[in-house]
């Protein structure tokens, strides 16, 4: 073919996907395609079941998605798909997804999960799977959830925690863990306005966040993956996967969900502002919750270029914990990244299934 008019082949279909990157994303999001069941819905919870085409073990695997996202990162792409890995790795998968919270559930907080949709779900989960025990999986915020309903309700179900990106010394964390140490410091120097901030006197109306707020906040912590993230679909606009892939990203990202009140007291106001869970104790309501109560198989992950919760943030998790078997590692890519880039897949990925294979109870 004649080198001009290859050059014009290239430029109309780098317009075209452009254009249908623009105006037809809808039809190019390739994310949720694996089937699934919903065995049980339970207040603002779903039970998602991925049966495995062969399962090789007793124990299922649980995933607990963080609040604000949408469940897309956990069956990101048909080719790149976490809980399709699993699932043809020998483990039945059950993923709990939170229903699209709003503005009148404003007054959820932690122990709303913890303490509730947690303790309820992983119950019918162990009934469905007819199995004592699971593997539980939970990734930032939901790092958070299973941590702490593991250090309440230890030894009831959990065999092994998997907690990744999770922030257990907030202040540890790079430039965002230093402006928290530093707003926390100024804050404690007036009694009156760290009585108001800490004791839960702000009304959750005025600490609510939508989904769009919390879209908009998400790239604001990471700038850098944003614009790289552009930089890479308009170098490669000719790629078909590379514009697909950006628009289900895309997808994803621009569809978060609302952030109650009550959980933005708990996890910013208390986790972030005060790091608490540094001492391994964490006060919420009228439970002292210790970490020490936490027995079971751990393992740690922190993404190595994770710029929100970094390694020294989330390492210190194993000391704080009485679990003899503890196991952490770096994981390729930041804290989105370590969930669902190709590196992750390639390399992460089958060191977390060997990690699971070998303390998981053969069916055989």
């Amino acid at each position: 073919m004649h080198p001009l008019k290859n050059r014009l082949l290239k430029q109309q279909k780098k317009l075209k996907h452009l254009s249908a990157r623009v105006f037809n994303t809808k039809s190019m999001i390739l994310s949720q395609s694996n089937p699934y069941e919903v065995i049980e819905e339970y207040k603002h919870c779903k039970i998602r079941f991925y049966a495995s085409p062969d399962r090789k073990y007793q124990e299922p695997l649980v995933f607990v998605a963080p609040l604000a996202i949408n469940m897309a990162i956990y069956d990101l792409y048909p080719y790149r798909s976490l809980v399709k890995h699993f699932q043809h790795s020998g483990f039945d998968v059950y993923l709990l997804e939170w229903t699209r919270l709003n503005y009148r559930d404003r007054f959820l907080n932690f122990m709303s999960f913890i303490d509730d949709a947690l303790p309820h779900c992983i119950d019918a989960v162990c009934r469905h799977a007819q199995s004592q025990y699971v593997s539980l999986h939970g990734w930032s915020m939901a790092g958070v959830f299973v941590t702490l309903y593991t250090a309440m309700h230890q030894p009831e179900h959990v065999k092994n925690l998997m907690v990744l990106g999770c922030p257990i010394d907030s202040y540890a964390s790079g430039r965002i863990g230093k402006l928290f140490q530093g707003i926390n410091r100024l804050v404690s120097r007036n009694q009156t306005v760290q009585k108001t901030l800490y004791s839960g006197q702000i009304p959750k109306h005025l600490i609510h966040t939508s989904g769009m707020l919390n879209a908009l906040g998400f790239k604001m912590l990471d700038p850098q993956g944003w614009l790289n993230s552009q930089k890479k679909l308009l170098l490669n606009l000719s790629n078909t996967q590379t514009v697909y892939e950006h628009a289900t990203m895309g997808s994803f990202l621009n569809n978060m969900i609302d952030y109650p009140g009550g959980i933005n007291q708990d996890m910013v106001l208390n986790v972030w502002l005060q790091n608490p869970l540094k001492t391994g104790i964490i006060q919420l309501e009228d439970k002292l919750i210790e970490l020490k109560n936490i027995s079971c198989s751990l393992f740690i992950g922190a993404g190595s270029s994770d710029q929100i919760v970094t390694a020294a943030a989330a390492s210190p998790l194993g000391g704080l914990t009485s679990s003899q078997d503890v196991t952490f590692t770096l994981i390729p890519g930041g804290h989105l990244g370590l969930m669902s880039s190709q590196k992750s897949a390639n390399i992460f990925w089958p060191k977390l299934t060997a990690w699971l294979e070998q303390r998981s109870t053969p069916l055989n």
